[in-house]
């Protein structure tokens, strides 16, 4: 028995209507539900006999929108190719629709995909109407910036041009009247590119993107933004496009147009959605042309809060100690881009900067923060963190913050400077927190001038968290939980009574709303302050495991132990774990997050035309309909 028969014994279609409906599908084009459609049988109906007779259950979209995360799995061209798309993620599975169930290729397509994202399947049929709904919530980053590129015309070399200075010599720059203002105004609002660069920026934005990569390759240029900590190719554009893009955002930046030799460094701000969105740009010269590197920073209206980075209560109550004394160093440890800024933007955001003198020496000034007067370096004029550090003590400062201590004569004066009565705060470049020692010591600093200057000693690295009200609740047992009792076996008993029942952990669990599981970074951090056994072991420069075991005795957890009791409390998933050293086991097998597959857009903005079929793939768990 047929979908038309079921139709006919549900009463939904008059069998007298038969021959007609049967006419009507042999014409060019024509779909079952279509034909039905003309004849007034409603599309529920329709799709109630058709799940029938496949055996399949049935969803209905109607307006319900799908998030772009979801929508991700499944690539536009080949949800296009194989009419099929992710409709959301339910108990760790992932929702696909389909429009026809015994499409043999869309099925192998399923396979395909749910092995590679780690995740099992479910297929819902859907209606031909919903599956089109569907598509066109697809057009995101890809369908705007694919839109702009055929817009884009090939004589816009007659604006680089100009751009360059009359009769095509190069010029230098804005600042020297080569291009007018009529001209930069032409590059700026008036070409196809501009709104290349706006989709991309505005897209960077409301997907949360810390970074955006525009780098030039042999045969395309690939986009990619940074995401909780991960690069992921969003587009890739046409490599004619290229220079275009770059020369935009040199004039928002107010870069020079001409110089692609050198690096350049600059920034703009931008309206996103109705907020207020600085971005910092730096430009390196490849091979294949400049790559361009946007920070994006949000708005400058932070709210510096240090109970909103997650220290632990003896953290907290350290680094409130700390900052409150009259002088002194305190130092922040992490590799780029572990959230370092951040943390001192909220320390001097804590501080009296009323009654105190505060400065800063950045490279470069990321946040503007009222009471604090910043200054930025520049090194190819002979202003360095030395220089600047020197020029500090003269302008009777309280409070020093300096960016970064990345040499010897910088590490001294900064030294210098607490001794000397200031209460300097600074970053430097170690594994770990006791790490900072041997690190002040190889930069040349005397082992008895550490003790009364280092006032506390911290080190931080970011770690996913899991959607608000989100994570999988998982019971340590076994392995597990004698792993864990190892790990804090090292911590004295009077702070182990500190350390929150580890019974249960959280682990990532992917919903329609969070895909991936998890939703923005936190900080882990380890943190120390000076006493007097640490004190004798730097005079008599004990080797840094000794250090470790002192400093353990005085409570120090580790990042991995804080991102441990994070995820105890259901703040970070005890898969991130593992990325501070950690070789901890789940119970369960957790799904790889998915890799979106990139988006290739040709000259004239269309995608290609026609997706390679997947690989024969053995079947992963299916769930059974």
């Amino acid at each position: 028995m047929d979908v038309l028969q079921l139709l006919i014994q549900s009463g939904a279609v008059d069998r007298n209507a038969l021959p007609e409906i049967e006419v009507e599908l042999q014409k060019p084009g024509a779909t079952l539900e279509g034909v039905l459609q003309k004849e007034g049988v409603q599309l529920k109906d329709i799709l109630k006999a058709k799940g029938q007779y496949y055996g399949v259950p049935t969803r209905e979209i109607g307006e319900k929108a799908v998030s772009f995360d979801t929508l991700r799995y499944v690539p536009e061209e080949s949800a296009r190719y194989y009419r099929l798309a992710p409709i959301g993620i339910a108990d760790g599975a992932l929702e696909v629709g389909v429009t026809d169930p015994d499409n043999l290729e869309a099925r192998d397509a399923l396979t395909f995909i749910s092995a590679k994202v780690g995740m099992p399947y479910k297929v819902f049929l859907i209606s031909d109407a919903d599956f089109e709904k569907l598509l066109q919530q697809y057009k995101g980053l890809s369908g705007e910036v694919g839109k702009a590129l055929t817009e884009f015309e090939t004589d816009f070399s007659v604006d680089t041009k100009k751009a360059a200075g009359k009769g095509g010599k190069p010029s230098i720059g804005l600042e020297e009247d080569i291009i007018t203002e009529t001209e930069a105004q032409a590059i700026t609002e008036d070409a196809p590119v501009t709104k290349i660069v706006a989709t991309v920026l505005r897209h960077a934005a409301e997907q949360r993107a810390s970074d955006i990569h525009i780098e030039p390759l042999v045969d395309q240029t690939r986009v990619r933004f940074r995401i909780d900590g991960v690069l992921i190719t969003n587009i890739t554009l046409p490599p004619k496009v290229h220079g275009s893009v770059v020369a935009r955002i040199k004039v928002l930046s107010n870069m020079r147009l001409d110089e692609k030799r050198k690096p350049q460094d600059g920034r703009f701000s931008a309206r996103v959605g109705g907020g207020k969105v600085d971005f910092r740009v730096s430009t390196f010269p490849t091979y294949y042309g400049e790559k361009v590197v946007m920070r994006i920073l949000g708005a400058q209206t932070k709210d510096w809060k240090l109970d909103g980075l997650g220290f632990s209560e003896r953290n907290l109550n350290l680094i409130k100690t700390a900052i409150k004394k009259p002088y002194g160093l305190v130092l922040i440890s992490g590799p780029t881009g572990s959230g370092k800024s951040t943390t001192l933007y909220t320390l001097l955001n804590e501080v009296d900067r009323d009654r105190q003198n505060v400065l800063s020496l950045e490279d470069p000034v990321e946040y503007t923060i009222a009471g604090v007067s910043q200054s930025q370096v520049r090194p190819e004029i002979g202003y360095s963190f030395a220089t600047g550090l020197r020029t500090t003590l003269r302008q009777d400062p309280n409070i020093i913050m300096v960016g970064e201590i990345r040499d010897a004569e910088t590490a001294n004066l900064a030294v210098q400077a607490a001794l000397t009565g200031h209460l300097v705060l600074s970053t430097i470049h170690t594994n770990n927190a006791i790490g900072i020692v041997p690190r002040l010591l190889d930069m040349g600093v005397e082992p008895y001038l550490i003790p009364p200057v280092l006032i506390l000693g911290m080190a931080q690295r970011l770690v996913k968290t899991l959607c608000p009200g989100g994570g999988k609740k998982v019971k340590v047992e076994g392995s597990m939980e004698r792993m864990l009792k190892d790990q804090f076996a090292s911590l004295p008993k009077e702070y182990q009574k500190d350390v929150p029942p580890l019974t249960e952990v959280y682990r990532m669990d992917p919903t329609p709303e969070c895909p991936s599981g998890t939703r923005g970074r936190i900080a882990a951090f380890e943190m120390f302050d000076m006493n007097i056994e640490l004190e004798r072991a730097i005079l008599e420069r004990r080797p840094e495991d000794e250090l470790v075991s002192i400093v353990r005795k005085n409570g120090m957890l580790t990042m991995k132990e804080d991102a441990i009791i994070k995820s105890a409390q259901g703040i970070v998933p005890f898969e991130e774990v593992n990325m501070l050293g950690g070789e901890f086991e789940l119970p369960e097998t957790e799904a790889p997050a998915a890799t979106p597959e990139v988006v290739v857009l040709a000259e004239d903005g269309s995608v290609s035309a026609e997706p390679s079929k997947p690989p024969k793939a053995g079947p992963p768990e299916e769930i059974k309909l």
